[in-house]
């Protein structure tokens, strides 16, 4: 999370993430093998504030909006027939990483509400990596995290 200490570089950071300028990834836990190692999900996503939910739509569909990540697998877990898979998020749309893996019969792990087999009790989604361009010195900052012995995640000691 990024807080601003004015509002001015408040805007200039409201202004980045208006322009795709900050870049975000993910590691997520998802069901089964992924049929590809590496691949690209493009899709049209629309919202549905009274459900707070989002679904896979047309471009034609009314106030959907574009949805791009591009994914790798990082581990299969063949015993318990999960993967971990690295997400570098293109767009960022609302509960996109969830309904584009859901939508392809790969749900998160832990998800209640785009999830079938619904494992674990909590989301396995983390946020690993954020950059951005500092609001008043334009240098480009980045940060980097991993997850390790939390819960599920365990998967990625075996």
């Amino acid at each position: 999370m990024v807080f601003a200490k004015t509002s001015k570089a408040a805007s200039r950071l409201s202004e980045q993430i208006r322009n795709n300028e900050f870049h975000k990834k993910y590691l997520a836990i998802v069901d089964g093998k992924m049929e590809k190692e590496k691949d690209v999900f493009s899709d049209y996503l629309v919202k549905n504030e009274r459900t707070n939910t989002s679904r896979i739509a047309t471009k034609e569909t009314k106030n959907s909006k574009f949805a791009e990540l591009e994914y790798e697998v990082i581990k299969y877990n063949e015993e318990i027939d999960m993967s971990v898979v690295k997400v570098d998020l293109h767009t960022g749309r609302h509960h996109q990483i969830r309904v584009q893996f859901a939508s392809r019969g790969h749900s998160l792990s832990g998800d209640q509400k785009y999830g079938t087999r619904g494992r674990g009790k909590q989301l396995a989604l983390f946020a690993c990596y954020l950059s951005f361009n500092h609001p008043t010195t334009k240098e480009k900052l980045e940060f980097e995290l991993e997850p390790k012995h939390i819960g599920s995640w365990k998967i990625l000691d075996k």
